[in-house]
């Protein structure tokens, strides 16, 4: 399609601005029109400069450091305080560097890096003048971070957002990231001769070459979507335009009536749960006795641009409903949702409780958030500057790409997954070790227009569904309403959704809830297979009747368990099921639903 096509077809596509009618706030149809011309304008010229913002709005960025820049010019109180703690500071330096001269070995370091901060870690910056300089660094780096942190009076969003700036200016002049600075670095390049600078312009070139042919990331051949990731035996048995359902096949003559729907995070490809087979939780379910239905989401293009939650739920979590119900006739079903998907389940969940559907046996929330107040680093890029800009780059190009979406994850965590990763092997020369995970990482989903707008203002800006005003077939739903037991999981290290927010579902529902936290973050958290080591986990429920524990006191109070937690939930479900039954066939021919494609489908593979 040429470029006239394109835009021919975007303008027939685009929801339009809405006009001011005759008279509204004084103007006439033709000046409305004129408004409405220029709005056009504004928003395209928006979705133009975000390729060079990383989609983040200059404005909100702009008005983020005025309300502190003005805030802090009418604070004298703070204003002083920080002249003295930098002249504090400086004098602390110095007296370190005499230190230092006087007797080197002795010194030690008179500021510590974070415990996850590495970029210091080896002995070489322990030698002068590099102790000197990552010591001022890390130095300047806590003043900046106590300038703009905790400023009375200041907008919430901005008391988010000029931190994350400032760390992130920062973190781009590390001494660590460039080749004079870096002890390591100039270590290597004499050891080898340069090579290494050689090797690592070579795969700079490689991967720019990459970007610019819309290729994947070196490494990730080696996963292929059905060959070495998602190849638990299945069949897809429903397709619709957004979805198709894949059940996977049984290893065994019998297995527990009710089935197992999950549904994954539209975000990325579903098989973070169908990894390699040694760490599936598909396959360690199907192992358990369990009939696993998994939805796979369709990478939506512009022609999705219209598609919102409600879409969502009913050609999504309804329509597998449906299908399940002919497939395992008169059974419950155990749901289980992941990020976004356990939020969606968990609307949905609600919504059948306030109609009076008991097709559910229990909900199952992985790292999924129902109260966006505490949303963690997220909400950075959540204000409504913000979210207008967002809406402006996908209303021009009916979605969020896969670029867009990769890139503000990646800015949360820029010294691990920018910097650090662009200096190993661009001056290192040294390539990342590819896994399953990383590889699935690098497989991301775009996401419609509508449903982003959504999704960012009635849930993170209005937090409409803990509040009770999420409306799903125009009425609102509660979470109250749900009946059914529910387990949440939350991973102590996320910076997606924090796990006291995901704790939250225990003051938002008024039934049993099972709550596991356990270690790692979003991802490798809930990818925890038995027998992998480090893993631990704490695990309680909270009868209907019983009181309230804050997250807190509720983590101090609880037993810390050695491995997975897999087999706990394993025994969870088991404990809401009946005894087994013989195994119900692939699909529903008889239904209309005949067993389609082999797992892992075709939406998976769209790119």
């Amino acid at each position: 399609m040429d470029d006239t096509a394109r835009s021919a077809d975007r303008s027939q596509t685009a929801p339009a601005i809405p006009a001011a009618a005759p008279g509204a706030a004084g103007l006439q149809p033709g000046e409305a029109s004129d408004r409405a011309r220029a709005e056009t304008f504004d928003r395209l010229m928006h979705a133009w400069q975000a390729r060079f913002t990383e989609s983040i709005s200059p404005t909100a960025l702009r008005l983020a450091f005025l309300d502190w820049a003005m805030h802090l010019a009418n604070a004298p109180g703070t204003q002083l305080h920080l002249l003295e703690t930098g002249m504090r500071d400086w004098w602390t330096l110095g007296s370190y560097l005499m230190r230092l001269a006087w007797d080197r070995d002795h010194a030690g370091r008179f500021i510590e890096p974070p415990p996850h901060d590495h970029r210091f870690a080896d002995a070489a910056w322990r030698e002068p003048p590099f102790l000197l300089l990552h010591q001022g660094f890390l130095l300047m780096e806590r003043w900046w971070d106590e300038a703009t942190t905790g400023l009375r009076g200041m907008n919430q969003a901005h008391q988010r957002s000029v931190p994350f700036a400032a760390r992130q200016l920062l973190d781009m002049v590390s001494p660590s990231n460039f080749l004079p600075t870096n002890p390591e670095v100039l270590q290597r390049t004499w050891g080898e001769g340069g090579l290494n600078l050689a090797r690592g312009f070579s795969y700079l070139l490689d991967d720019w070459q990459r970007v610019l042919a819309g290729e994947r990331p070196a490494g990730t051949d080696a996963y292929e979507v059905g060959r070495q990731v998602a190849v638990t035996p299945g069949r897809v048995v429903f397709r619709n335009e957004l979805i198709e359902l894949i059940q996977y096949a049984p290893q065994s003559e019998t297995v527990r009536p009710e089935p197992v729907l999950v549904v994954p995070a539209w975000i990325m490809k579903y098989y973070i749960l169908d990894l390699s087979p040694e760490n599936s939780l598909v396959r360690y379910l199907v192992g358990q006795g369990f009939t696993i239905f998994m939805i796979s989401w369709r990478n939506p293009g512009a022609d999705q641009r219209d598609l919102g939650i409600e879409e969502y739920l009913r050609l999504g979590i309804a329509a597998a409903l449906d299908v399940i119900g002919a497939v395992c006739p008169e059974r419950k079903i155990h749901a289980a949702g992941y990020c976004i998907g356990g939020t969606l389940l968990s609307i949905a969940a609600a919504a059948m409780a306030r109609d009076g559907d008991a097709r559910l046996r229990s909900v199952t929330l992985f790292a999924a958030q129902t109260d966006f107040t505490e949303a963690g680093e997220l909400m950075v890029f959540v204000s409504p500057p913000q979210v207008a800009y967002l809406e402006d780059v996908m209303w021009e190009q009916g979605y969020l790409d896969t670029q867009q979406t990769a890139g503000a994850f990646q800015l949360l965590r820029s010294n691990d997954l920018i910097w650090s990763r662009m200096v190993r092997q661009y001056l290192f020369g040294e390539r990342d070790t590819m896994s399953d995970l990383m590889a699935w990482n690098a497989d991301a989903t775009r996401l419609p227009y509508r449903m982003q707008s959504e999704y960012l203002r009635r849930l993170f800006l209005e937090n409409d569904l803990a509040e009770g005003r999420f409306a799903v077939g125009g009425r609102p739903v509660a979470l109250t309403d749900i009946r059914v037991p529910i387990f949440a999981v939350g991973t102590r290290t996320d910076h997606v959704a924090p796990w006291r927010s995901a704790y939250k579902i225990n003051l938002l529902t008024d039934t049993d809830v099972s709550f596991l936290l356990t270690s790692g973050g979003h991802n490798v958290g809930i990818v925890s297979e038995p027998g992998r080591p480090g893993r631990q986990y704490q695990f309680a429920t909270r009868g209907a009747a019983e009181r309230y524990t804050d997250p807190d006191r509720w983590a101090a109070a609880t037993q810390v368990n050695e491995g997975s937690w897999w087999p706990v939930w394993a025994a969870w479900l088991v404990e809401r099921s009946g005894e087994p039954v013989p195994a119900p066939s692939m699909g529903a021919p008889h239904r209309g639903y005949a067993p389609l494609d082999a797992a892992p489908g075709q939406y998976v593979r769209e790119r």
